[in-house]
Formats: structure tokens, C-alpha cells, sequence
């Protein structure tokens, strides 16, 4: 089964599962009085679980206009993660462990991420952050901490050729305690870019 006919092109399923899994970040930002790179990862790693909603739009090159979507996310630790679509038509999006389970127009597919080795690369570079490890994702990724606790950028550039063939830069910002957008800019031109709230009742993913 070809992971590409799950969604509306690669722009797209690429997009989405990148912001997916970079969406947890919002959920684990705790304001200090310095803001460098120990402290982010000590507070991803303590993070346990969270629940924000979003606003995603992407730039498309073959479209007109920016695509616009959004609904919830959901994060579990250690490796859980949903982001289920609300509008403009429903959909949602798992990553468990080593599975990808797709729910789209009434259909779920389940996919192991062993069966497509880039996708699998990608995702266990993430996992880094999930985490809060830094050296597991600086074996993937450049990274660059900049401002100050109330206005931070953290920007991920990949170091890995395979990953500099589909995603050229993330940046995520966030002011204090909050993460404000993650920025996705791929390798074939077309980017994203992802609000994020936090809700106002953190809650665990639903078993």
C-alpha cells in the first residue's frame, strides 16, 4: 500500500505528519528565568501529557489559495500522539509506537512505519523531542535557540541528506510558557504553518 494515496498528494501527507509530530512541543513549556536548550528539553521530557486545539494553513504550489484546517491534538507519553481534523471535513491522524493509523472518510488504515524506511527515519528523529532528548535529535538536526523567555525561536534544521530532501527548516516559536506556531518549510517549496492553544483543561488521549 503506497503511504502517498492517504492524503491529497506528498505536499501533504508530509506536511501534516511533521506538524503532528512537532505539535507537542505546546504542551511542554514552562516559563524560567533563562531559556536555553537544557531547560526546553528538560520540560518536553516532563511532560506526561497534554491536549491544545490548532489552526493549520498550508501553501500549496500547485493551489490558488493557502489551505486552511483545524480540530484538537493530543499527546501521551512516551510516543502517543493524535491530531484529529474537525474542519473543513473530518479526519484524524495516530502515531503509536511504530504504527501510523489513518482515519479518513469513514476508512482506517494502519501502517508500520518498518515498511517505509524515510518516513520511519523522520519520525524516529522526532522522537528526540518527544522525549526531550537532545542528543538523540541533534544526530538528526541543527539546532539554534534564540530570544528570551518571553519570545523564543527555536529553529531545527536538518543534518541528515535524507532529511534535507524533504524538509529544509522547522521553526518554532513560543512566548513564556506557550507555544505560539511551528513554521514548516519543505525541500519542494511548499510550507505551513501551525497555531497553536493550549485548552483550557489539559486532558490525556482517550484509550
Amino acid at each position: 500500500m503506497n503511504i502517498l494515496m492517504l492524503f491529497p498528494g506528498k505536499r501533504c501527507s508530509m506536511m501534516g505528519l511533521t506538524s503532528l509530530l512537532f505539535c507537542v512541543l505546546s504542551f511542554a513549556c514552562h516559563a524560567e528565568n533563562t531559556w536555553d536548550l537544557d531547560q526546553l528539553m528538560q520540560a518536553l521530557a516532563s511532560t506526561q501529557s497534554g491536549h491544545a486545539s490548532f489552526i493549520e494553513k498550508k501553501n500549496i504550489a500547485v493551489l490558488d489559495r493557502p489551505v486552511e484546517s483545524s480540530g484538537e491534538l493530543f499527546y501521551t507519553a512516551p510516543d502517543r500522539l493524535e491530531k484529529r481534523t474537525l474542519k473543513p471535513k473530518p479526519e484524524s491522524m495516530m502515531l503509536e509506537k511504530d504504527k501510523l493509523i489513518v482515519e479518513q472518510r469513514g476508512k482506517k488504515h494502519v501502517l508500520s512505519l518498518q515498511s517505509y524506511p524515510e518516513i520511519a527515519a523522520f519520525i524516529d528523529s522526532i522522537r528526540g523531542t518527544l522525549a526531550g532528548d537532545r542528543k538523540a535529535l541533534e544526530k538528526s538536526y541543527k539546532l539554534s535557540l534564540t530570544g528570551n523567555q518571553g519570545n523564543w525561536r527555536l529553529n531545527l534544521l536538518p543534518s541528515q541528506d535524507k532529511m534535507k530532501k524533504v524538509v529544509s527548516s522547522i521553526l518554532i516559536s513560543g512566548a513564556n510558557d506557550m507555544l505560539q506556531t511551528i513554521e514548516i518549510k519543505q525541500a519542494d517549496g511548499d510550507s505551513s504553518v501551525m497555531t497553536i492553544t493550549p485548552m483550557p483543561e489539559t486532558q490525556a488521549l482517550p484509550q
